[in-house]
Formats: structure tokens, sequence, C-alpha cells
């Protein structure tokens, strides 16, 4: 049973579950039921898919996510940058309609969920955080752009064409002249109302006299209302027959049973993307889980994340969908709504079952404009471009990585843009560490502290040395801190002890030990004892499974104020 509690977080909460619980939930599931039909046919439409994948994507793996997360407020199902992420992907092996494309999104989804299933097994949810956040905030804002940009075609009711931003916008250059002014219409109407409702229609409705809870729902229910106008107006002006993009004929049927192609040529083109996808679509799904979380004080297990999203993504790829996450929108709606358990995520799949058995044929005549414009208005509010100001005045090689992000990514592509992310940020990590801050430190007069002899008026004696190591020593570092050292020492030839406190040093690893012990060995020839203080306990374990405390010169020291006392006292220094 506790394997089950482990693994299946339900059987935590499902204890709790009241009748005003699930009142909740049914509540906020309407909501999100609501908002979630469009943009599921929209997102589709983005992944290069037929609309009704959209819809088969937000059930399964929302009944599956329910059972195996942790979140209580994360809505999974297609998302705007992973729905980009997957057209790009699966476009390079399969053309788009084609029964390959579709087979290829279903092995995407099926790589991804089996990457996040065994990164949760084994506990690997840290990996996520080799991401860092500006990158990860500059990838966002470029692929925002971008899938804006791409939906532009739909729009002016041009083929349009590309996947960088500068080939979208040439295609949509030479295209000018095949601009549909009917389709234009409709599209810049939606476009145009969808922004209003964003902001105008819930102050609007308050004005009016209508309850604060209602007139969330209905503001919520925008993208309905405008692609219930523009499909009426659709069929009852015949504008399908004056150019006008539709959806057209949508199954109407619950998801169906598929298989994904587990062919190794397919495999092994699709296991790389899968794989930064897998990661992107975590990080964003676990920020705001934590996000959400953390205003009701409850807490999320990343490990058992990875297990919920890696179920998600199987199920979509067993039930005719592709990849899904935890959408930033959705689960915002979702706790605003009041969802106060999964079971809110469970409520709005059947609901959307319902919707793909009853209400398939009543989008026929809904245009493919009107998608478009659910998908720009939506991204839209993903570019920040305030993450690029912030940066220049904090740090200027987190700056350089949101820049370098962004402009690879509009130029080359979403994978290459991941790509590139992944290495700024495991470049910035090594960059930082591999130059740790070290600061020569004396005693703050009057006090037991020691601090940075350039900041503070501090004792210091010019027979000792104390170097404070604001990092964990590992492969990367430990040749800089022993040219440090050295270099140091042989610039005062008085010298007689170099004390390194070691307050900030959680880690030392086989390479650092190593070059400790070369500076041991090469201070003993120069008349200069090496210590060490403030070692933290593991740390000092470690070292002591060596013969390095025992070859020491000099001593290992509990506090740094009892090394300076010891070692500036006349006998010390006789």
């Amino acid at each position: 049973m506790w394997l089950l509690k482990r693994y299946m977080p339900v059987f935590d909460w499902g204890r709790d579950y009241t009748r005003a619980t699930l009142s909740n939930d049914l509540i906020a599931a309407l909501i999100v039921t609501i908002m979630l039909i469009p943009q599921s046919l929209a997102y589709a439409l983005l992944a290069g898919l037929p609309p009704e994948a959209g819809i088969y994507a937000s059930i399964a793996p929302i009944i599956l996510y329910a059972l195996f997360g942790t979140s209580r407020a994360l809505a999974v199902g297609p998302v705007a940058v992973v729905s980009l992420m997957t057209a790009a992907t699966v476009g390079q092996v399969a053309e788009q309609g084609s029964m390959g494309y579709a087979a290829a999104a279903l092995t995407l989804a099926f790589l991804s969920g089996g990457i996040l299933l065994l990164m949760g097994l084994f506990r690997l949810g840290f990996l996520a955080n080799f991401l860092s956040h500006p990158v990860i905030a500059g990838f966002i804002t470029a692929s925002g752009i971008l899938i804006a940009t791409s939906q532009l075609k739909h729009l002016l009711g041009v083929p349009g064409g590309g996947q960088t931003l500068i080939e979208m916008l040439a295609a949509l250059a030479s295209q000018l002249n095949q601009i549909n002014p009917v389709t234009l219409t409709v599209g810049l109407a939606a476009t145009g109302f969808l922004f209003w409702a964003r902001k105008g229609l819930k102050p609007a409705l308050l004005k009016a006299g209508l309850p604060p809870r209602l007139a969330e729902i209905i503001a919520r229910a925008g993208p309905v209302a405008a692609v219930l106008a523009t499909t009426l107006a659709t069929w009852a002006l015949s504008l399908e027959a004056h150019g006008v993009a539709v959806v057209g004929s949508v199954p109407q049927a619950l998801p169906p049973l598929t298989l994904p192609d587990l062919s190794p040529s397919l495999v092994s083109a699709l296991f790389v993307p899968a794989l930064l996808i897998s990661v992107i679509g975590f990080v964003e799904s676990i920020s705001v889980a934590q996000t959400l979380a953390a205003k009701k004080r409850q807490r999320i297990n990343p490990d058992q994340e990875l297990v919920g999203l890696g179920a998600a993504n199987l199920g979509a790829a067993f039930t005719g969908g592709y990849p899904v996450t935890g959408g930033f929108a959705r689960s915002v709606v979702n706790f605003d709504a009041g969802a106060e358990t999964p079971a809110a995520g469970a409520f709005t799949a059947v609901g959307l079952a319902i919707a793909a058995v009853a209400l398939t044929p009543l989008i026929y005549f809904l245009p493919n404009a009107t998608l478009a414009a659910t998908i720009i208005v939506a991204v839209l509010g993903l570019v920040d471009f305030s993450m690029l100001k912030t940066s220049w005045s904090y740090n200027r090689a987190d700056f350089a990585a949101v820049l370098a992000t962004i402009l690879l990514t509009l130029g080359f592509g979403v994978e290459t843009g991941v790509m590139a992310g992944v290495l700024i940020s495991i470049g910035l990590f090594l960059n930082r560490t591999s130059k740790p801050h070290i600061a020569e430190v004396g005693l703050v007069p009057g006090t037991q502290h020691f601090r940075n002899v350039l900041r503070h008026m501090v004792e210091t004696s010019p027979r000792l040395l104390t170097i404070r190591i604001d990092e964990s020593l590992y492969f990367a570092n430990a040749r800089y801190l022993e040219d440090y050292v050295l270099d140091r020492v042989l610039q005062r030839p008085e010298l007689r002890d170099v004390v390194l406190m070691c307050s900030a040093v959680n880690e030392i690893d086989l390479s650092a030990l190593e070059s400790l012990e070369a500076l041991n060995l090469r201070l003993s020839d120069l008349g200069v004892r090496l210590h060490l203080s403030e070692v933290k306990g593991p740390v000092t374990d470690r070292l002591a499974r060596t013969n390095f405390l025992e070859e020491l010169s000099g001593e290992l020291f509990l506090a740094q104020f009892d090394a300076y006392k010891a070692l500036t006292t006349p006998r010390a220094e006789a």
C-alpha cells in the first residue's frame, strides 16, 4: 500500500475528499473546459495536426496526471511552446497532413513520456536545474514571437512558410498580393475582440451588475464567444465560398486507441528532440506548479511530477495526441476558479470527452483565422523583454545568455534555440564555478567575525594570509585556487601561514583534493604552513578517509577565530 501512496498521490488527497471539495472542483472544471475547447483546437493547429488531436491530447493525459501528479492546480494538456517544438521536430521527418506526420507525433509523445517517467523513477528531477531561468525566459520569449508570427498566415489567408523568423517574414512579404480580405477581416475582428476580452470584458460585466464569480466565468469564456460568433458568421454568410479556410469535418468520437511508430530510424531521429521537449515541458510545468502550490502552502514533489507528466505523455501517445505538459494560463485559471484537488482535471477531461462526442459537428465552419487569433493573443503574454533590461543591470553574463538564446531561437528555430539554451546554461555554470569568488579576510575589531579586507576595516597579520573560498571545490576550479594562493604567497615573502576558510565549501572532489595536496607540498617547500578552518562535517569525514589531514603541514581549526588567535600570538610567529 505504501508503494501505491508513493507513486499515486490520489490515495493521499482522495481520503479527505468532501462534498464542498467536489463542488469547488466541478466549478473549476467547468471554467477550464470552456477555456480549453478552443485552445486545444488552436494548439493542434499550431502543432500541424488535425484539430481533434488537441482535444484527444487533453483527455487521457489529464486523467493520468490526476492519478500520478502532486500539484492540486496544475492543468495538463497541449501548450504553445511544446506545440511549436512538435511541429518543428515532426516536420523534419514527415510531411504535414500525412499519416506519417501523425504517427511521428505519437512517437514523440511516447518518447517524451518514457524519458520523463524514467527521470522520475530514478529521481533525476534536479537535471532540469541546468537550464537557467534567464535562458528559459529568453527561449519562451523567442518562442512566443515565432508562434505569433507563424499564425499570421492564417489571419491573412496566405500559404506562409518557413521555420525561422526571417523565413516566415520573407514568405509573408512575398505573398502580400495573395491576402484574402474576408479572412483578414474575420481574423482582425477575432483578435481585437480577444485582446479586449482579456482586459476589458470582466470590468464591463461587473459594471453591468453581474456577480464577480459569474463575470469571471464569462470573461474566461471570451475565446468561446469568438469561436461561436465567427463560426455562425461563416455559416450564415457562406464565407467559405469567399476563400475563408475552416476547420471542416472533425471526427465525432472519443479518443481512439493508437500505437506509436517505434521503428529504429524514427526513434533515433526523434530521441534528442523528445529529450529537449521533456526538459522544457518539465521546467515550465514545475515552475507553474510550485508557484501555485506556494500560495496554499502545499508541497510539490519534483520527482513525482516527472512520473505524472510521463504518464500523461504516454497516455497521449496511445490516444491520438501529442506531447503535453502543464500550461501556465489554464493552470492559473484552474487555481483562480477554486480547484482544490487534481480531480478538477479529471472532471475537465470528462467535459472534453462530452465535447468530442457531441459538439464537434458544430465547429465545421470554425475559421482557422479565429484559432490563429486565439493562439496569438495567448502567446503574446509569453513575450517579456523586461528580462533583458533586468539582466543587463544585474549580470552581464546572464544578459548575454538571454540575448543569445532569443537571437538563436529566432534565427535558427526552436530546436537550435533549446540546444543553445542548454549549452549556455551549462557554460554559465562552469564559468561561474571555475573562477569562484575568493577573498582575503581579516578580523573585524572587537568581534570574532572575518570580512573581506577590500570592503571593511579589519585586522591582519603580515605573517598570516587567510583566504575565504565562496564555492565548493571540484575539478573545474581546483587549479584556479591553487594558482591564486601561490601567487599571493610569492608576493609576500614574509608569510609563514596560509589558512583556507572553508565555511562555504560543501564539496571537495578528488581532483580538488589532489590540488590541495599539491598546494600543501609547494607551500611546505616555501616554508609556509597550510591550515584549514570551518570545514563542514561531511567534507571533514571525506578528507579523513585519505592521508591528506595527516600530511597537512598545518592544522584543522574548528573556527577561523581560533586559527587567527593561534597563528598571531608571539609564540606562533616565533
